[in-house]
């Protein structure tokens, strides 16, 4: 089982959100015309997030943290709180 800091949570679940985001987006012909506009947010989030936690270039990290996020069985993806 994989311990996460507040940050480290918080920068997974951005890193999801902006995931997420992105495949709605993309898989919707009609909105990838704005993809850039749609994005901007959630991009921004991810990379504070990412940037709070330490975690900018260290993609191995992050990917795991994800990885055990995405496996927990709490559905604890939403908004840090």
């Amino acid at each position: 089982m994989t311990t996460f800091s507040v940050r480290e949570r918080a920068a997974a679940q951005a890193y999801l959100r902006l995931l997420e985001s992105t495949q709605a987006v993309l898989t919707d012909p009609r909105l990838e015309p704005y993809a850039a506009a749609m994005l901007t947010h959630p991009m921004a989030e991810a990379d504070a997030a990412l940037r709070a936690a330490g975690l900018s270039g260290n993609e191995a990290h992050l990917l795991r943290l994800v990885s055990a996020l995405r496996a927990s069985p709490t559905p604890d993806r939403g908004r840090a709180g």
